[in-house]
């Protein structure tokens, strides 16, 4: 029985979030697959702390699927005892960050659906921007709905459409050809495990095999952690649909010209793992170049770079070998905190990034620093971070950050909140930095984007306003805390 503690959000180091990580495995000789699962959400539980779950299937049983989630992270989630009763050789997992719809337990994932044709399981990863047109018009069918998120419009399309439809593939495909949005599915049937990627692709998908079992995941990290060779990415539109009789079926009928695709600019920038390569790309190397980039067009003289971690340290280090300028290490994490954590009281002299963050005084004292991070939101984790650093000695402070200006809203599964709380709304560089507190500042210039993701056709719009598709009448994004 969990105990019962009260949580409050609290603002992460860097700001953003990004909605989930999706998982998904078959093993055709049968074997149990729960806990390659698990590890494959221990290595995803970046992309969402706030619930996870995961649903086993046996393709060759009485077709029964076991389903455990809930609020926390996976290691909180999921025992041993629990993991040792999911039996079974098909299974899909999630783990959730919400940028639309509460964080609750009913809205943790994957979805379960028993109808008509069996039992199905749905993880989802992105934001569809019609999502109440297509709500409104399934509670008008007599649809009940038993969460607040666009994956359950999801999973009941496909239902709805299987009824009809000759495979769970082409269930899939009719549902894509309602929704709009980003997304990566992660779908178990009774007997086949499938993968769909907006036509888009702002979100990753990716396949991968170890001896008889093939793996879906939305990052390759994921793959090397359960021991399991990469095969390839899923592409945006494709559809893959993976069973012993057929092995991996590709649709692709619903992808868009190349330079018609958008990936989300910032699963380089920040989101994903720093050792995972999406669409070919290392994302690793385009953090480094990104830093590089920055020491190219806003040069400073400075005694240290550091970066602010995690995403930061990539692009400090970038940032040092094209300077010349010495990398070092000026914050020590704290490691076991998660995205929700007990906030100190305002009576309180601890900040709540100091909890999370302290500083090398010895690394920064007497010193000219520049601190990198991947992007300032509101500013103001940036403005206490910069006073730690002054607070510890360090005689300048000069920020450069590895993404462009906050402009607009994100409606594809990045928590970017409303014009109006961006720092970088109707302020100009110099305004910032001076709320900052910083002796320079200088963001990553636009044009650099492309060349930091080597020509891969990328969405921006939260920098320029221009979206790869219309956005949504009205903001379906949910409530942010940050």
């Amino acid at each position: 029985m969990e105990s019962t503690k009260v949580f409050e959000m609290e603002e992460d180091l860097n700001g953003l979030h990004e909605e989930c990580g999706v998982f998904g495995i078959y093993d055709f000789d049968g074997g149990d697959v729960a806990s390659s699962v698990y590890y494959g959400l221990l290595a995803l539980q970046h992309r969402g702390q706030e619930s996870c779950g995961i649903a086993v299937g046996d393709t060759d049983g009485p077709r029964k699927v076991t389903t455990h989630k809930g609020m926390g992270l996976v290691n909180e989630v999921f025992t041993p005892e629990i993991l040792e009763g999911m039996h079974g050789d098909i299974a899909v997992g999630h783990t959730r960050y919400s940028t639309a719809g509460s964080s609750t337990r009913e809205n943790a994932q994957p979805l379960v659906l028993n109808y008509i044709k069996g039992t199905l399981a749905v993880a989802h990863n992105g934001n569809l921007i019609n999502t109440p047109q297509l709500r409104h018009e399934l509670e008008y069918s007599g649809a009940i709905f038993q969460t607040t998120i666009d994956s359950e419009v999801i999973a009941y399309h496909i239902a709805r459409e299987r009824v009809n439809a000759k495979s769970a593939e082409e269930a899939v495909a009719r549902a894509m050809d309602k929704i709009q949005g980003a997304y990566s599915l992660v779908v178990m049937s009774p007997r086949k495990l499938i993968g769909a990627r907006d036509p888009y692709g702002f979100r990753p998908l990716c396949i991968g095999k170890r001896d008889n079992t093939y793996i879906l995941a939305s990052e390759t990290c994921a793959l090397h952690t359960i021991g399991a060779e990469f095969v390839r990415d899923v592409e945006p539109g494709e559809i893959v649909s993976i069973s012993p009789k057929t092995g991996i079926v590709s649709d692709k009928s619903r992808c868009l010209p190349k330079e018609k695709e958008a990936r989300c600019v910032f699963e380089y920038i920040y989101f994903a793992r720093p050792d995972s390569h999406i669409d070919g790309i290392s994302v690793y190397s385009s953090r480094i170049r990104a830093g590089k980039y920055l020491a190219m067009d806003s040069p400073v003289e400075a005694d240290l770079v550091v970066g602010v971690p995690e995403s930061g340290n990539a692009a400090a280090l970038g940032y040092s070998l094209q300077s010349g300028i010495p990398y070092g290490t000026a914050f020590v994490k704290n490691s076991y905190i998660g995205r929700t954590f007990i906030k100190p009281k305002q009576s309180n002299r601890e900040s709540s990034v100091q909890v999370k963050l302290n500083v090398l005084k010895e690394a920064v004292n007497g010193k000219r620093v520049i601190m990198i991070d991947d992007s300032i939101v509101r500013g103001t984790t940036s403005d206490r971070i910069v006073k730690m650093l002054r607070d510890a000695g360090a005689t300048e402070v000069h920020m450069r950050v590895s993404s462009p200006p906050f402009l607009y809203p994100c409606y594809f599964g990045t928590d970017v909140p409303a014009r109006e709380q961006l720092i970088a709304y109707n302020r100009s560089v110099e305004e910032i930095r001076q709320i900052i507190g910083a002796d320079s500042l200088a963001y990553l210039e636009l044009d650099r984007l492309k060349d930091m993701v080597d020509g891969l056709p990328c969405c921006s719009g939260c920098f320029t306003g221009k979206y790869p598709l219309d956005p949504p009448k009205e903001d379906i994004r949910g409530d942010y805390e940050r």
